[in-house]
């Protein structure tokens, strides 16, 4: 159990909380490993936001410049078919 408890949080940490940009470059380097396309697009959204590509699926990104929260970082690898660790 304690064992468990120390990987999730090893994950949590490795996880943290990273920029949109720095999200996109870990996408497309997920990409390019995987010979997946890859691709952004700021004109589909409002403001700062913008939409990310990873074959057929995407996600909304905020802000480039802003931070990704845990939670948030989750549910757009979830739109995107990837799991976090694969980041």
């Amino acid at each position: 159990m304690l064992i468990a408890l120390l990987q999730f949080a090893q994950k949590c940490a490795i996880l943290g909380s990273v920029t949109g940009l720095e999200f996109m470059k870990k996408l497309k380097r997920l990409a390019d490993k995987r010979c997946v396309s890859s691709s952004y697009d700021p004109a589909h959204g409002k403001g700062s936001h913008g939409r990310a590509y990873y074959g057929t699926a995407f996600t909304a990104i905020k802000d480039p410049k802003k931070e990704i929260g845990r939670g948030l970082l989750s549910k757009m690898c979830a739109d995107l078919g990837i799991k976090p660790d694969d980041l």
